[in-house]
């Protein structure tokens, strides 16, 4: 006789509840995926002109139609 999926053992309400996630273990990524962020909306946002950290316009190519599609002006 083949046992079938629901034959097994009763699952119970308990079982079911969510787990916290402690704030501490969450923390440090908060901060990390913060920090990438930043950076990233740096160089689409503000890497051209006086504010640019490396010369040349490479990267401000490079992200030229992220910045249109974000609603920064560049030209």
């Amino acid at each position: 006789m083949i046992a079938s999926a629901h034959s097994a053992a009763p699952v119970s309400p308990a079982n079911d509840a969510p787990v916290p996630i402690p704030v501490r273990e969450v923390l440090p990524w908060a901060i990390f995926i913060g920090l990438i962020l930043l950076i990233a909306i740096y160089f689409v946002g503000a890497e051209q002109g006086a504010t640019s950290i490396f010369s040349g316009m490479y990267i401000h190519e490079f992200v030229h139609d992220g910045r249109h599609l974000l609603g920064f002006p560049c030209h």
